[in-house]
């Protein structure tokens, strides 16, 4: 995998919407690097953010 990856590659590479993304962006729980107009992520960074997530807990079945 590359290092770093743009918007888009992220967005396809996890599944994750544009406008979620830069929701987290906005929020400071997803980092990112700017290149010129570029933005582009970190697979570093990018690792963290998505171990930051929280698990998935089923909801109990009565």
């Amino acid at each position: 995998m590359q290092l770093a990856l743009s918007i888009e590659e992220v967005r396809a590479y996890t599944g994750i919407g544009k406008t979620r993304l830069y929701e987290a962006l906005n929020r400071g729980q997803l980092k990112a690097k700017k290149f010129g107009r570029k933005t582009i992520i970190l697979k570093d960074d990018l690792d963290d953010f998505l171990e930051s997530l929280d698990s998935y807990l089923p909801e109990n079945e009565d």
